[in-house]
């Protein structure tokens, strides 16, 4: 009995550096998203921090649209960013928990 929790321990201590390992990795993994006529570019990273941002000259002049379109482009990445970062973590969660009958 003892022997089955240490391993699971273990298991788990080693799922939980993998965990971490994913979430360094995805600070790398790049989204790019444009607005639907390109005159904005968001391009965050997957754990969801902004890298850049590219507004072109024309929205400046309209305050009102530029905030629309900058709402709408930055939700939609992070959105892409989110599916993203939750899928690998899953992937990496599941891999290291030990198989308990209903779990997944």
């Amino acid at each position: 009995m003892f022997g089955d929790l240490m391993g699971m321990m273990g298991k788990l201590k080693e799922t939980q550096q993998k965990i971490e390992e994913t979430k360094q990795r995805l600070n790398h993994v790049l989204i790019d998203e444009t607005s639907s006529d390109g005159s904005i570019k968001v391009t965050i990273t997957a754990n969801r921090e902004i890298k850049s941002l590219e507004i072109s000259d024309s929205l400046l002049e309209d305050r009102e649209q530029l905030e629309d379109y900058l709402v709408l482009t930055l939700n939609k990445a992070i959105e892409k960013a989110t599916q993203i970062n939750e899928t690998e973590l899953a992937a990496v969660a599941k891999q290291g928990l030990p198989n308990i009958p209903g779990l997944f």
